[in-house]
Formats: C-alpha cells, sequence, structure tokens
C-alpha cells in the first residue's frame, strides 16, 4: 500500500495537505509531495543484525569487547576526532562545494589503506573522475576499493562481503531505497538510508563516513534527524580565495566539541598546518595601526589571531559598520562603550573590523582586543606588535574575567610575545602561576590612553 503525503525538506514536517508555509519551521515552499509506501514491520528493510547484538549485557562485558582507536594518517583530523576513529563510528561531514571534501577523504583512505581494508562509495563522481583524483594525490593501496553507485542495497551487500574497517560515501544525497518510490535527496530517503547506515556500523563495527550537502546558508541539508542519528558531525569550511581550510567539530560522541584543525590546500591536497597561530601571524606588520593579537579559544585549542580595525571619516548621513569573522553585535556593544567613557567620536566615522585569516569567533573575551584596534586606528597610535589583549567588555567599561586564561598566556609566551593585558580579576589567580611573559591588569577601558 501507498499513500501521498507532504513533507517540509527543511524539518521533516509531515501533513496531509500542502502548505505554502511550513507550519513547524516557518519556512517558505519548502513542503513537497511525496508518495510513502506502508510497510509492516517484516518487510521494512534492516540489515546485518547479529544475534549477539540482541542479548542484553552488562557494562563490564560491554567494555571488555571495545576496539581501541586507530589513526586516520592526519594528526589534526585524529586530534578534532578525539584521537582516531572508533570502530562503529557513524560520522558525517558537510561542506561547501569545492571546499575539499573528497580530497581529504581520499587522502584519509589512503592513509588508512596501509594497514586496513577501505571501501570508497562515490555516488557523484565517475569511477575515471575519482581515479584521477587518486593518481593527483598519489594514492593507489591493494585495500583501497573503489565502488560507483546510487542503491543503497546494492552498497550494503558488497560492504557485506567485503568486509571492510572504514566505508566512506559520497554523498547521502545522492543514494537512495528501492522500496522507497521518492527521488534520492528528499526527507524519506535521508532518512532510511541514514538509519540502514547506522544500523550497518553499529551492528558490523564498521567505522562509516557519509559526505552531506549544505544549503546556501551554510547548514546541512536535509532533515535534522540526520545529524541526531550521527555520533560525529564534522564541518569543513574555506574561503575561495583562500588557501586556508578549517576542520571543525559540531557534534562528538567519542571526543571534545568544537575542536579545529587546519589545513592548507596545494596541488598535493590538504597539509596539515600544526602551528596555525604562526600560520595567522606570518604576514604582520611590526609595530601596526589598528592591528591587535587576540588569543582565542576553539575547543581546548588556544589560538592566536589578529583583528584590524579601521576608523575613517564618513561622507553619508548614516556611517557604515562592515564587519567580518567577528559578531558585528559585540562591534556595536564596543564602539558604544567606547563613546561613552573615552568620546572616541564614532558617530561620524565609518567602521571596519575584521578578523585576519577566514577565522570566525564569536567570544566576549575578544572585546578589549576589538576596543584597542578601534582606539588605536582612531587616534592613529601603533600598538607594540609583541602585545597581547583579551577581556569581556561591560557596558559600564569595566574588563570582566574569561575562561582558559591560563592557556590563553602560555599561547602567547610560547609565541614569543613580551606582554599581555588582561583583567584585573585574574591578578589572584596568577600569583599562583609560574608566568615569565609580562602581565598587565587592567580594571576599566578608561585605564588605556591614546
Amino acid at each position: 500500500m501507498q499513500k501521498n503525503i507532504y513533507i517540509c525538506q527543511n524539518c521533516a514536517w509531515e501533513g496531509s495537505k500542502w502548505h505554502g508555509k511550513c507550519p513547524q519551521c516557518s519556512t517558505w515552499n519548502s513542503i513537497a509531495e511525496e508518495v510513502k509506501p506502508i510497510l509492516s514491520p517484516s518487510k521494512r528493510p534492516h540489515f546485518f543484525i547479529s544475534e549477539k547484538n540482541k542479548q542484553p549485557q552488562t557494562f563490564s562485558q560491554i567494555i571488555k569487547q571495545d576496539n581501541k582507536r586507530y589513526p586516520s594518517g592526519l594528526k589534526e583530523f585524529d586530534k578534532v576526532l578525539g584521537g582516531g576513529f572508533v570502530s562503529g563510528a557513524f560520522i558525517l561531514l558537510g561542506g561547501s562545494p569545492g571546499v575539499g571534501k573528497s580530497t581529504l577523504l581520499l587522502q584519509i583512505c589512503g592513509n588508512v589503506s596501509q594497514a586496513k581494508k577501505v571501501l570508497y562509495i562515490s555516488a557523484e563522481e565517475s569511477s575515471s573522475q575519482s581515479a584521477l583524483r587518486a593518481k593527483r594525490l598519489n594514492i593507489n593501496r591493494p585495500n583501497l576499493l573503489f565502488y560507483n553507485e546510487n542503491s543503497l542495497e546494492e552498497i550494503l551487500i558488497q560492504a557485506e562481503k567485503i568486509k571492510p574497517d572504514l566505508v566512506i560515501l559520497d554523498s547521502i544525497q545522492t543514494v537512495y531505497l528501492n522500496s522507497l518510490s521518492s527521488a534520492p535527496g528528499t526527507v524519506s530517503q535521508v532518512k532510511e538510508c541514514a538509519g540502514l547506515l547506522m544500523n550497518f556500523a553499529k551492528s558490523s563495527s564498521t567505522t562509516v563516513i557519509v559526505v552531506g550537502h549544505v544549503t546556501k546558508d551554510g547548514s546541512l541539508a536535509g532533515p535534522r534527524v540526520l545529524e541526531h542519528l550521527v555520533d560525529t558531525v564534522l564541518s569543513i569550511e574555506g574561503d575561495s580565495e583562500s588557501q586556508c581550510r578549517i576542520l571543525r567539530t559540531n557534534k562528538n560522541r567519542f571526543g571534545p566539541n568544537n575542536e579545529i584543525a587546519l589545513f592548507e590546500m596545494n596541488e598535493e591536497g590538504l597539509e596539515e598546518i600544526t602551528n596555525p597561530s604562526e600560520f595567522f601571524l606570518s604576514e604582520r606588520l611590526k609595530d601596526p595601526i589598528g592591528s591587535v593579537i587576540f588569543p582565542t579559544i576553539e575547543g581546548s585549542r588556544p589560538l592566536l589571531c589578529e583583528i584590524q580595525a579601521l576608523v575613517t571619516s564618513s561622507y553619508l548621513p548614516m556611517p557604515r559598520r562592515a564587519c567580518v569573522g567577528l559578531d558585528i553585535n559585540r562591534v556595536h556593544l564596543v564602539g558604544a562603550v567606547l563613546d561613552k567613557y573615552l568620546q572616541v567620536d564614532l558617530a561620524k566615522k565609518d567602521l571596519a573590523v575584521n578578523l585576519v585569516g577566514g577565522l570566525k569567533i564569536t567570544e566576549p573575551a575578544s572585546d578589549l582586543a576589538i576596543a584597542i584596534a578601534i582606539l588605536s586606528s582612531r587616534f592613529k597610535n601603533p600598538i607594540d606588535s609583541k602585545s597581547c589583549f583579551f577581556a569581556e567588555l561591560g557596558l559600564t567599561g569595566e574588563l570582566r574575567s574569561c575562561r582558559f586564561a591560563l592557556e590563553r598566556v602560555q599561547e602567547a609566551e610560547k609565541l614569543g610575545f613580551k606582554q599581555v593585558y588582561l583583567p584585573k580579576s585574574l591578578e589572584s589567580f596568577f600569583k599562583k602561576k609560574t608566568i615569565k611573559i609580562k602581565l598587565n591588569f587592567k580594571n576599566h577601558i578608561n585605564e588605556f590612553k591614546f
């Protein structure tokens, strides 16, 4: 039996009639008609459920059976995962077209296939296209098998025969189940295909990585249930004008969340950037005007980045505010505080703030660095290139403490910086620490003279 239903392609809402606006997520023109077969539980497709996994077990028995992690061959990628691949993990990798998803996964295939069996499935590219990329990356291993197929039933049958340690599917939006009449990429197909792949990964202890498409706003396409099903959600970001690529964890059941890894795209693929702070500061001028170093925290990793500000006279009735890589609302807040307590007079000035290198940060600890960069540009005073700034700025102008202060200071000290400006509330904390770098504790923004 079959029935016609209307499904929102954004949030997976189901209804019996069409709506121009989704009742659940309020998205316009996202509801499409699909034919949904009504299957009894005995006829629904289930694959590879072994009997031993159906028996109740104690936690001590499960821990004894737990497999150790194995490396991907890329140290930065392993750090993002929390130490490498876990057997039976189900991983989702998203990113915009052309950012390097397939290149990264093929490099991982080449590394892992040195010791383990890998099955790479492409539902988007032909065999010759993937072979050309493998040739460019100099990847040719006997344990690396390529399969070009769109039918998930056929893919799972081959995976059961080969019994690989790692399966990579590119992409989840282009495979389909024959038992469903809806088109590939629809909510019904993505949900059922993801459920079967998760079932296969857990029952066979095979690590499965699937590639997911993204929408124009950068979020993962398809139903939200896809992100709930997987163990790890990775996203790779990058600007078409820059060779830098940022791999970020948005969810991780086997390790820390919000970790990042940096890669540089070149002719030989993606090359790891082992010292991101040095990479982002490599082109910085000596004692520049309007440029400040801020020690940010990405996941558990401290990272030095450069914040630049430009203040110029405006000839418009309403001066412009431009911001790249930072939260524009925080920039407005910092500007208002500077106007109030330092009489900077930004009301008739154009203001542009930029985070160099393609990073994106939203943490409040960047407030002080943004303020100092604006003051430096406004009064044309250079900032010592060996100084760092971090603190949250309150609406009354006070400097507030922030998390991971010790890690930020240690990262600045490691890269040869001479002094750090930070909130006075942290003074008692650092008295108990052995720090060689000079620490300048400040209470209020009006203590900085320009």
